[in-house]
């Protein structure tokens, strides 16, 4: 790998781990414009283009996977680079098959259209067809054809040229491999800038007039989906529960209602007092996994467990990047991590009771990051390709990874 790509890799690789890096949206376009890098530096050799773009792509997924292994939005962008490259490969296999065939066919037609082909004569043929009841065999026809008919004249002149352009054919689909996996990998960055927009798009289908809408903490998604339905003249109320302890709901609840929605903010507990109240629930995810289950900020269990007991429907926005290959049980996938203990207890007035070196008893602070959503629990999602039932999310899922690049471990 060239000196300035492994620059990038280290800078990168360094930021996942300092967890410098919010959002997933970010962190997804950035690993897909660094995995562009790493490809577009990549020598491609006259065999195997495929495999050493693969191997070249794996070499840097695992490395990004192992600074951030919570952070599953980059191995979902890994398998999906790697999915491009095997299908760019086929295509191009598939177009070289198909072009061989017409080439193939032109040949026989020129054939066909020569007039100095050697022609067996027409006393070998009867002498044949005597001889027994049977059409003549073609050990009979051959043996009655002249010599300088049998054999083609070659010329080594011909076969260096050959050899010269299946060279050059080598190393033009080399070149043309990489070109459509770097637009491929172009057209994937644009699909994650774009990715609210796209989501945004769909929500006056999904939001209706004086309707009553409860989400969860903050997310960017949530937001445009709900500033789109005010700005087609949609008329609705928002509730927004405050997602302690890194209270990040009350972000949201200030831009909506600096944008002119009518917000209410309530602590998470008072989540099955509200819900009754409430039309509908939006909320974003960390990532959805292949069965359709949802891994979400802290809480949001609560939220669809309240949505459930009151038939609420419990809508979930992601991008597609956020659709992971791997279910929850898979060695690969670390569902949850540890956050600061301070976002729930000041250290100075808790000290003596978190000293465990002390006879008296310790207390133990547990602040996880994450909560999973059971895909029963789930109404409904909206990704950047539409509506789609949690029952659908697998196929939905195959169509953006191969089977092959579940382990990016090579």
């Amino acid at each position: 790998m060239p000196p300035d790509v492994q620059t990038l890799v280290n800078d990168f690789v360094n930021q996942l781990k300092k967890r410098k890096i919010e959002g997933s949206q970010s962190i997804a376009k950035q690993a897909a414009e660094l995995l562009r890098s790493v490809i577009s530096q990549q020598r491609v050799p006259h065999t195997n283009q495929a495999t050493a773009l693969i191997n070249a792509v794996r070499a840097v997924g695992e490395q990004l996977i192992a600074a951030n292994p919570v952070e599953l939005a980059v191995g979902n962008i890994v398998r999906r680079v790697l999915h491009i490259i095997r299908q760019e490969e086929h295509s191009l296999k598939t177009d070289a098959v198909a072009g061989f065939g017409v080439l193939a066919a032109s040949d026989d037609e020129d054939d066909m259209e020569r007039d100095d082909r050697p022609v067996l004569s027409a006393a070998a043929v009867a002498a044949a067809a005597r001889s027994t009841l049977r059409p003549p065999s073609l050990q009979t026809l051959i043996e009655d054809m002249p010599a300088s008919a049998a054999v083609p004249p070659t010329s080594s002149s011909g076969g260096e040229s050959e050899g010269k352009s299946r060279s050059v054919d080598k190393g033009s689909i080399g070149r043309k491999l990489k070109h459509d996996v770097i637009e491929a990998v172009n057209e994937l960055i644009q699909d994650i800038a774009t990715c609210y927009e796209q989501i945004a798009e769909q929500a006056v289908e999904h939001i209706h007039q004086n309707e009553v809408i409860l989400t969860l903490g903050s997310s960017k998604t949530v937001l445009e989906f709900l500033c789109a339905a005010k700005e087609k003249k949609r008329s609705f109320k928002v509730i927004v529960s405050e997602g302690a302890p890194r209270y990040q709901g009350h972000l949201l609840a200030k831009e909506l209602a600096a944008r002119g929605l009518q917000t209410t903010v309530i602590t998470d507990s008072a989540i099955f007092a509200m819900i009754s109240r409430v039309n509908m629930v939006i909320v974003g995810a960390h990532v959805v996994m292949a069965n359709g289950g949802v891994i979400a900020p802290v809480g949001l269990n609560m939220v669809a467990l309240a949505a459930q007991r009151h038939a609420v429907p419990f809508v979930v926005l992601a991008g597609s990047h956020k659709l992971c290959p791997l279910y929850p049980h898979n060695p690969e996938v670390l569902l949850n991590e540890l956050r600061s203990p301070s976002e729930l207890l000041d250290f100075g007035e808790f000290s003596d009771c978190m000293d465990s070196a002390s006879g008296a008893g310790s207390l133990h602070v547990v602040n996880p990051t994450f909560d999973y959503v059971p895909p029963k629990l789930v109404s409904l999602f909206i990704t950047d390709t539409g509506g789609h039932n949690p029952s659908y999310m697998y196929k939905l899922i195959a169509d953006y990874y191969s089977a092959d690049d579940l382990v990016v471990k090579r």
